[in-house]
């Protein structure tokens, strides 16, 4: 009970801050207190970044918000988390999807076996933890409707827009210390928008700034 009335204030922060009623009711149905280490479960509605081991973390919950009313996910849509963490962001972007499916990639192992019980502890099916370099995609799923990037790049990879439909969205935070949150849109080529700074972990991979 207590951590439903932490999330209804959750809630009512972020709506505050102009994020879409959609995208609340998907954030809503996840109880993001499944989603991080058992020390850190009374900090689970915090708005801010908590750690998750393995020198991850999980976003503050208004910057999964913003990402995700960025992508604009409908019922239906396959989608490719870059970066799967504790699952959250996935878990939050499938409530969206619907009928859908998230391919989420993780390189670190531990993390995504994490994820996978998170996942299935919050009764979550339609996302799949996949261990692999997210820097490059995963092409047998290809191509997405969307894809969200959970950490940030040297620059925008082309593997990944690759592997966008056309018409498709990507969301990427770029840079290394000073980064900026970028809307990528696969119409006529890229439309490349700047959303605002953010701070987030390393990609690592082929096409980030360090391969494990």
């Amino acid at each position: 009970m207590e951590f439903e009335k932490q999330k209804n204030r959750l809630i009512d922060e972020l709506r505050g801050h102009g994020t879409s009623e959609r995208v609340l009711d998907a954030m809503n149905r996840v109880p993001r207190h499944l989603f991080v280490p058992e020390n850190e479960k009374n900090n689970a509605y915090a708005d801010n970044p908590l750690p998750l081991g393995w020198g991850q973390t999980i976003s503050a919950p208004h910057m999964v918000a913003i990402m995700c009313d960025l992508l604009d996910i409908h019922d239906g849509m396959k989608l490719l988390e870059v970066g799967a963490g504790s699952g959250y962001h996935a878990a939050v972007m499938a409530e969206l999807a619907g009928s859908g499916h998230v391919y989420a990639v993780e390189t670190i192992e531990g993390l995504a076996q994490f994820a996978r019980e998170n996942l299935k502890k919050a009764r979550i099916s339609n996302v799949t933890v996949i261990v692999e370099d997210g820097s490059l995609g995963l092409p047998r799923f290809a191509p997405y409707d969307r894809i969200n990037v959970a950490c940030a790049a040297p620059d925008i990879p082309d593997t990944l827009t690759e592997q966008l439909k056309p018409g498709g969205k990507l969301v990427i935070p770029v840079g290394k210390n000073l980064q900026e949150l970028y809307l990528v849109t696969k119409i006529d080529g890229l439309k490349k928008e700047p959303k605002g700074g953010v701070v987030f972990v390393p990609l690592i991979g082929k096409k980030g700034f360090q391969i494990r």
